[in-house]
């Protein structure tokens, strides 16, 4: 039988957020320090632990079928690989940072500087855009030493909470480019792996689905219920069932994250009461 292999970070919280997801979507991977590669007993998966630098080439060639990588190294690396998905996790931006006392404000203000970075392809292609002729030195880890040294006069990096620029005293001046953790495949999947690829795709839709996602459940007066499901209009539509007491319902349906307390601020007002908000572990459409 077929088995899907993928790719995921050796280690770090990419790492640690693709394992989790795959726990959510009921794939359970073997605990093991320092492992290459690891099987899956109750899904046809193989995970190969390897450097994020790497990821991307693997997947090209085939040796990993689909990777979890943060989309900012696809950018970079410009591989043929195809992006199926943002994960919402292990978000970053990649940014320009210069000195605190330095006069540089924004990317504008890189003209005919220096510029250290990890990121050449994704730097040169916004320069190009911005129109800013900087020149770019390429170097691996610890970037954000390099105007201390002299070496530039400014640096492109990855920016998760801001910390690393402000113990070297830096600041940022211009986002690039914003991130996440993502699923990217091979381009020509045998059919076998992409059925096996579609299957756990859907896993993770639900996954993702449940966390955008609450369950309401609410007691209002029969009279406000087109009102209110106009708020709530749910998955289709909520559910309505008659309550004891004459001329009240109780509705439930599903909100999006994004919009809850907007939804609830407008349940309230359209008559609703004793309003119960329930997590989702997992959401099939």
């Amino acid at each position: 039988m077929d088995r899907l292999k993928i790719a995921v970070q050796k280690s770090g919280r990419l790492l640690d957020g693709s394992l989790e997801i795959l726990k959510e979507c009921g794939i359970k991977v073997p605990k093991a320090s320092g492992q290459l590669k690891a099987s899956v007993d109750n899904f046809p998966l193989d995970l190969l632990f390897l450097r994020n630098s790497d990821i991307p080439q693997y997947v090209e060639d085939g040796v990993a079928d689909i990777a979890i990588i943060g989309e900012n190294i696809l950018i970079e690396q410009e591989r043929n690989v195809k992006t199926i998905m943002k994960l919402g996790f292990s978000k970053c931006k990649v940014s320009l940072a210069a000195p605190k006392n330095s006069s540089i404000q924004s990317a504008k203000d890189f003209e005919g500087k220096k510029i250290a970075t990890s990121y050449p392809v994704t730097l040169q292609k916004y320069l190009e855009k911005v129109g800013v002729n900087a020149e770019i030195h390429t170097i691996s880890g610890s970037v954000e030493i390099a105007p201390t040294i002299g070496l530039a006069d400014g640096i492109c990096d990855i920016v998760s909470t801001g910390n690393t620029l402000f113990m070297n005293g830096l600041k940022e001046v211009e986002v690039m480019l914003k991130s996440e953790a993502v699923i990217a495949a091979n381009s020509s999947l045998s059919k076998e792996k992409q059925a096996i690829f579609d299957k756990l795709i859907f896993r993770i839709e639900s996954v993702l689905s449940a966390k955008n996602s609450k369950y309401v459940l609410l007691n209002a007066p029969k009279y406000q219920l087109e009102a209110i499901t106009n708020i709530l209009p749910g998955i289709k539509s909520p559910t309505v069932i008659p309550l004891a007491k004459e001329g009240w319902i109780s509705i439930h349906s599903v909100i999006n994250e994004q919009k809850f307390w907007d939804n609830i601020d407008a349940l309230r007002e359209a008559g609703a009461e004793g309003i119960l908000i329930v997590p989702i572990e997992k959401m099939v459409r």
